[in-house]
């Protein structure tokens, strides 16, 4: 167990004492925290920020989120987040994503949130994933004398732990303080459709073509390169017996006519643009993860196509508290959703129970319009580490699809992931999960496309 080399010449030189907290190896700095159970309240975390003159390092509390506009008025530079490549370059000698939160040791500028100039001590990481650094007090202001100091973060610490209620607390909450959304009808009619044993491709496509933007769309995914029909569609019916099939259909149907409950924005991190195209590309994981392990590959693909609607009624219900969200997502790169949420919604007046993330909300949202208690399930819980319960498949297929994404920089979950267990707990192998991340390249082209279409 050591530090990265030039931390800890760094703290030798300057004659700073420290000592290290080993933990089990692990894939991401937020799984460190996760595993060592030290209060999140007393870690530190290291972001990278760079413009023409150079990088900047921001230190501020593990459980908060940047506040550009902030660090822009302190420093009267426009700086951008690094990219989790360039940072692992800046940071040579410490494994990827385990940056330490002390620029000094790699001759970077830093500042620091006036908050943790008095804590009493701090953990941080030691460069390694396999042990974190704790610094008392007056260490810690060794380490980083010479930081520039102001306000740097929103609202401060996350104060909200989302586990704290039940989903169905939440959901009598929500209910009481909000208008949610009626399943729109076309959608509705849909479902029940699907729900009838006896429904045929007929009945389905004439639902689709009273909706003419509708018809348009499913003809346009069906003449996809995705599916390679090499002869003509000419109708609905034609979509659903020659290529689709009856589930596939009636899924990204009713898909596309439940986001119409929704005013969203399209720009942005978290838009319609990139909400599609991350539940497109779950979407199709999850329907050939069920190939390989004997689920319903149709209930498979409407879990992974609807899984993130809780992103939806949130910036359907507050766009001014989605526009920050959407903001704190695109600067924050490293911080999990659950932090962010956390960061907008934990001490807002009124809206507390809104902290317990936008899978919850989602699942809650699921329920009320009577969706298939997996799709509820997966959406409810996919942002949980190590659920284990009903419908469990159908939730670890979700989580793996959004840890292969995240390899991709696709969709918003930072979530740490343990991608090895996930794939264990469904019985795939190492060669299948490779298999499905080349998959993601193959199609990414065409996924794109529909994602385009759908919000065109």
């Amino acid at each position: 167990m050591a530090l990265a080399p030039r931390l800890e010449q760094y703290l030798n030189r300057k004659a700073i004492a420290f000592s290290e907290r080993p933990i089990e190896t692990v894939t991401s700095f937020e799984a460190a925290v996760m595993a060592s159970g030290e209060d999140r309240g007393s870690i530190l975390r290291a972001s990278l920020l760079i413009d023409l003159e150079g990088a900047l390092m921001v230190v501020h509390p593990f459980d908060s989120a940047l506040d550009l506009e902030a660090i822009q008025q302190l420093t009267g530079r426009r700086l951008q987040p690094l990219t989790a490549r360039q940072a692992d370059r800046l940071f040579s000698d410490c494994d990827p994503g385990f940056h330490p939160a002390i620029g000094g040791a790699y001759d970077v500028p830093v500042l620091l949130e006036d908050e943790v100039a008095q804590w009493p001590q701090a953990v941080l990481s030691s460069g390694t994933d396999s042990s974190l650094l704790r610094l008392e007090g007056g260490n810690l202001r060794l380490a980083l004398a010479g930081a520039r100091r102001g306000h740097l973060v929103i609202k401060g610490q996350g104060g909200s732990e989302g586990t704290a209620l039940t989903l169905e607390e939440v959901a009598a909450k929500l209910q009481k303080l909000y208008r949610l959304p009626p399943m729109p009808a076309l959608a509705l009619r849909i479902l029940r459709l699907t729900a009838n044993p006896e429904a045929s491709a007929r009945e389905l496509a004439e639902l689709i073509e009273f909706d003419p933007s509708l018809t348009a769309q499913i003809m346009r995914y069906a003449r996809s390169a995705l599916f390679n029909y090499p002869g003509q569609i000419q109708s609905v019916q034609e979509a659903v017996t020659r290529v689709l099939g009856f589930d596939r259909v009636a899924h990204v149907a009713l898909g596309i006519a439940s986001v119409r409950a929704f005013d969203v924005p399209r720009e942005g991190a978290l838009g319609m643009d990139q909400f599609w195209r991350h539940s497109l590309y779950n979407a199709f994981l999850c329907q050939k993860m069920a190939e390989m392990c004997n689920a319903d590959k149709g209930l498979a693909y409407l879990c992974g196509l609807l899984h993130n609607f809780g992103l939806l009624l949130i910036g359907h219900l507050f766009p001014g508290e989605f526009e920050e969200l959407n903001r704190l997502r695109e600067v924050n790169q490293d911080v999990s959703m659950r932090s962010l949420e956390q960061q907008v919604f934990g001490d807002a007046d009124g809206q507390e129970v809104l902290a317990v993330g936008h899978g919850a909300i989602g699942g809650i949202l699921h329920r009320l319009w009577q969706l298939p208690d997996a799709v509820v399930k997966a959406a409810g819980v996919h942002q949980q580490p190590d659920y284990h319960g009903d419908h469990e498949v159908y939730v670890l297929m979700v989580q793996l699809a959004n840890g292969l994404l995240k390899q991709q920089g696709i969709g918003d979950e930072f979530n740490p992931d343990d991608l090895e267990a996930l794939s264990g707990r469904l019985g795939l192998s190492e060669d299948d999960v490779e298999s499905l991340s080349a998959e993601i390249g193959k199609v990414g082209a065409e996924l794109d496309d529909l994602a385009r279409s759908l919000t065109a």
